[in-house]
């Protein structure tokens, strides 16, 4: 019987350092096509949602979507960056598997990544501050009147749920897991984050505030690289809630909460990565032993 994975080689030496499997040698423009693809399946899978509700007489105008709307858009958005990125990693006749995503313990321990996450957001919060005093910008909640976070506890903790939990996952899926893996194939890690946080910045167009594009690009460049030192997608997604986390409670101008929110994120986080290694779309990477 043919051993599982016994297809898969490793080159010595990739052009930027690191193992690095022929499966995972997307082509550069793979990465860029599945964003566009994702973003198709967002509309497509928007009209889909929005259709039935039009019917059951909700109002939604080019300027308002009801807040439930706006949560179930975003999701199917969300889903949809997901599978783009498997279908373009799959091109070819690839076999794709989780780990390839880089859905994996760190290489350098839990310890290392979280000291490493920690700084990441904190050197983005330092940056943050500096850029919100040289260009002033206004204080901008119309994301808490799409998400309807003010409007009953139900849509509080779903949109919490979906910008701290459902976003960093899928997001990071996409973005780091598949498509700064892609452009890294091309020339390098600096290039490929370079590019991929300038797409990551961008694709936030319209649900923050233009001149917060700037800092999410570089927070996406600085997401790759930790990508990049922990070999791990987990690091990403911890930071990315962290972030999103403290964005959310500053919106609501929350205090005691706030660690209680990101304790939660962390939790559901967990809790998804934990349902998908028992039914078994995540599996431990070759040669690596499950952990105890």
């Amino acid at each position: 019987m043919e051993e599982p994975f016994a297809h898969i080689t490793f080159e010595a030496q990739p052009p930027d350092g690191g193992t690095r499997s022929p499966d995972t040698e997307w082509p550069p423009w793979s990465g860029p096509a599945a964003l566009l693809v994702g973003l198709v399946l967002a509309a497509v899978g928007a009209l889909i949602v929005d259709l039935p509700a039009l019917a059951l007489g909700a109002k939604i105008t080019s300027s308002h979507t009801p807040p439930g709307l706006s949560l179930a858009d975003t999701v199917v958005q969300d889903v949809g960056f997901v599978l783009a990125a498997v279908f373009f990693a799959q091109l070819g006749g690839r076999t794709v598997s989780a780990w390839q995503f880089g859905l994996r313990r760190p290489r350098a321990g839990w310890r290392t990544a979280a000291l490493l996450v920690v700084g990441l957001i904190v050197a983005f919060i330092v940056l943050s501050a500096i850029w919100s005093a040289l260009v002033h910008p206004e204080e901008d909640t119309k994301l808490l009147e799409t998400l309807g976070s003010n409007e009953g506890t139900a849509l509080l903790v779903l949109s919490a749920g979906l910008t701290c939990v459902v976003a960093p996952i899928c997001e990071e899926f996409l973005f780091r897991g598949f498509i700064f893996t892609a452009l890294r194939n091309w020339r390098g890690t600096l290039p490929a984050a370079l590019i991929t946080g300038v797409i990551f910045g961008g694709v936030h167009y319209g649900s923050a505030p233009a001149l917060d594009l700037v800092p999410l690009g570089v927070l996406g460049f600085g997401l790759c690289l930790l990508y990049r030192y922990t070999g791990s997608l987990y690091a990403c997604m911890a930071a990315h809630s962290l972030n999103n986390s403290l964005a959310f409670s500053g919106l609501e101008n929350w205090s005691w909460q706030i660690p209680l929110l990101i304790v939660a994120a962390f939790l559901g986080i967990a809790g998804v990565v934990l349902a998908c290694k028992r039914v078994g779309l995540i599996t431990p990477e070759p040669g690596l032993a499950p952990p105890g």
